[in-house]
């Protein structure tokens, strides 16, 4: 299973220079309902909820969202071992989470910052 960072999943809606590859959107995908706030806040902030709104309800279509329950929420509270900006916090929390529930899950982001707070935790990431 993968978790899809907003990193990614933007790259990828947004045609920018790294987009993830083919293959991992044959992969099972999982993220936080965090996701669809964020890709939402973003293309509208860019005045592109018309040309890319269907891009967007397809994308999150393909991904299992994981709501931001008590667990995952009382998760980002506690300390990581490095520091995180508040987003990367519940994402973060939302792997672990997952982890604890018995799943295996590789993180797919491009924000460096993340894959080594990533690493620390034990959370392997998956290449793009």
């Amino acid at each position: 299973m993968i978790y899809l960072d907003t990193s990614v999943a933007l790259a990828q809606l947004l045609a920018e220079d790294r987009t993830p590859p083919a293959s991992l959107w044959r992969e099972p995908l999982v993220s936080s309902r965090l996701l669809e706030y964020e890709l939402w806040t973003r293309v509208h902030a860019r005045g592109l909820g018309r040309s890319h709104g269907e891009d967007v309800r397809q994308l999150l279509g393909r991904i299992a969202l994981l709501e931001l329950t008590t667990p995952v929420l009382a998760r980002a509270l506690e300390p990581f071992p490095a520091p995180v900006r508040p987003l990367d916090a519940l994402h973060l929390a939302s792997v672990d989470f997952l982890r604890q529930q018995g799943q295996n899950v590789r993180l797919a982001t491009y924000d460096a910052r993340m894959i080594e707070v990533a690493r620390r935790l034990g959370i392997p990431a998956y290449a793009i």
